[in-house]
């Protein structure tokens, strides 16, 4: 059986270590849990292994806001001390602080 601990929290700020765009933790999937289609959409010589932690993130670039799905190995910690500014943000998260997003609990 395969152990994996994600290396990200939710609620964190990361950056990617080769495309510029940066983005705040929303869900993580312990190993690959996305389409084969999407997987063998990504170019063989950069396509990243299944077995590692997958990333959801909420998003940006200079030029616009997404939601991301982003291996571990491509990822970096982001220490820039500034929020992002993707608008869905708020329905996730509390307040920014130190570089992490308090987590917003909600009761159904």
């Amino acid at each position: 059986m395969l152990k994996t601990r994600a290396k990200y929290q939710l609620g964190q700020v990361v950056c990617h270590r080769k495309h510029p765009f940066r983005g705040v933790v929303f869900d993580v999937d312990p190993e690959f849990a996305n389409t084969e289609d999407w997987y063998q959409s990504i170019p063989e010589d950069v396509r990243p292994r299944k077995d590692q932690p997958y990333y959801h993130l909420l998003a940006e670039n200079s030029e616009s806001f997404y939601v991301a799905y982003v291996s571990e190995q491509n990822l970096i910690a982001d220490y820039s001390g500034e929020p992002v500014q993707h608008p869905d943000v708020e329905e996730f998260f509390g307040p920014f602080h130190d570089g992490q997003y308090e987590l917003q609990v909600q009761l159904n």
